[in-house]
């Protein structure tokens, strides 16, 4: 079968014809493209089809490869003498503005950006960066202003550094039991940038929302307040075990220290994850260090047995009866005389009712906005040297949001 004949199989555009194919020795495959006899050229300013003006110099447009050849479509573009818009270059069905890229070629590039970097991509393909870049975000585009976000009843919200230092995004997932995925990305973690993201969800789809789950960060408790307070806004278990971790390593990374003045830093050194893993996943090695720490009566152990104790918390199918298990487990801390734990227990009474919320809608968890950001947190790492905030939206956009995909036949990844 003729390179001629499969264009026109899988590629025809009914204004141009495919002319004289050329492989050149150890390089591309070259087609030339012509327009069919008659036909008029379409004014890229307002898509109407008017005279031709004259023809410009031939120029290379890159397709999708056949057999691992770069394929390369010659054509020499017209430009239009078009009244409203003045003389104005055609507009051509198989390229779009000044690219020198193939829309085919560029989706192609698209959908192996899901399993490759970029930048390796560019080198296989031989063509730029940059190129491959453009090509996922008109992807990404195309996929956000054709997907559905109607009928989302629950969201997460978290952050995730970027780059170094106090630098966040704030990502917004739709965590409903049939549909996890990205839809929304926002620069820093301000009230700002969340209310900047409600102003896009819409008043409709607001309403709609159900659930929402966060962490404690003052800035999305204020503003879901104020944007969804109709929503059960839940804290998850993992954010408040995560607090409690740190709280308990500040007291044995202090203790530490207090027994290494003493001559005795033996008991605390190289404890921290035998302290911090949970039982079940604790090793052998683990149990003999907390039990020597158990025996030495230290507050890092106190700690360890209070925070045992507050995993029983997520047993209760009740809500009444956590709350009076959260006020027992408060009162008993506050008495510990461990200043780190007695301010947790403090940020536990502050937000008593956002995690009792919990015990209503046990099928949703932050858990699950935990194991999105894993995967994003994978993305950045695999784009690595990303500058700008664009680059980075791209990316998480088109390996978390789940966008629908061009009908296209160059599905050969």
């Amino acid at each position: 079968m003729l390179v001629k004949t499969i264009l026109n199989h899988i590629e025809k555009h009914s204004s141009f014809v495919y002319g004289a194919v050329r492989f050149r020795e150890g390089g591309p495959i070259e087609v030339e493209v012509r327009p069919r006899r008659g036909a008029r050229p379409v004014c890229s300013g307002c898509s109407r089809r008017r005279s031709v003006y004259d023809t410009m110099a031939q120029r290379e447009f890159q397709f999708v490869p056949l057999w691992g050849i770069a394929v390369f479509l010659l054509y020499s573009m017209r430009r239009v003498n078009c009244r409203p818009c003045g003389v104005r270059v055609e507009s051509v069905p198989w390229a779009e503005g000044k690219r020198r890229t193939t829309i085919s070629f560029e989706w192609f590039l698209a959908i192996w950006a899901k399993r490759l970097s970029w930048s390796e991509i560019a080198q296989i393909f031989g063509t730029s960066w940059e190129t491959v870049f453009r090509s996922v975000e008109r992807a990404v585009d195309w996929g956000r202003s054709h997907a559905d976000y109607s009928g989302i009843e629950a969201i997460g919200i978290d952050e995730i550094q970027w780059k170094f230092g106090q630098t966040y995004l704030t990502l917004v997932y739709q965590i409903d039991v049939n549909v996890r995925r990205l839809i929304w990305v926002g620069e820093e973690r301000t009230r700002q940038t969340l209310h900047a993201f409600f102003d896009w969800f819409g008043a409709d789809r607001i309403a709609a929302l159900r659930f929402i789950c966060s962490d404690m960060w003052k800035a999305y408790l204020t503003v879901i307040r104020q944007r969804a307070a109709h929503c059960l806004h839940i804290l998850d278990r993992f954010h408040i075990v995560a607090h409690l971790s740190k709280a308990i390593d500040k007291v044995r990374a202090s203790e530490a220290r207090a027994l290494s003045k003493r001559g005795r830093g033996e008991l605390l050194k190289h404890s921290r994850w035998a302290i911090l893993r949970r039982p079940e996943n604790r090793t052998e090695k683990d149990d003999l260090k907390l039990a020597d720490i158990v025996r030495a009566n230290l507050r890092t152990a106190r700690s360890v047995l209070l925070r045992e104790d507050l995993y029983a918390l997520w047993t209760y199918h009740s809500r009444s009866w956590a709350g009076k298990f959260i006020d027992a487990w408060c009162r008993k801390v506050m008495r510990s005389r461990i200043e780190p734990l007695k301010k947790f227990a403090r940020m536990l009474r502050n937000h008593r009712e956002l995690i009792l919320n919990w015990f209503q809608a046990k099928a949703l968890s932050s858990g699950i906005v935990e194991g999105l950001n894993g995967k994003a947190k994978l993305t950045m790492k695999r784009a690595y040297g990303f500058r700008t905030f664009r680059a980075i939206e791209v990316a998480l956009y088109h390996t978390l949001a789940d966008l629908p995909l061009l009908d296209t036949v160059h599905k050969f990844c």
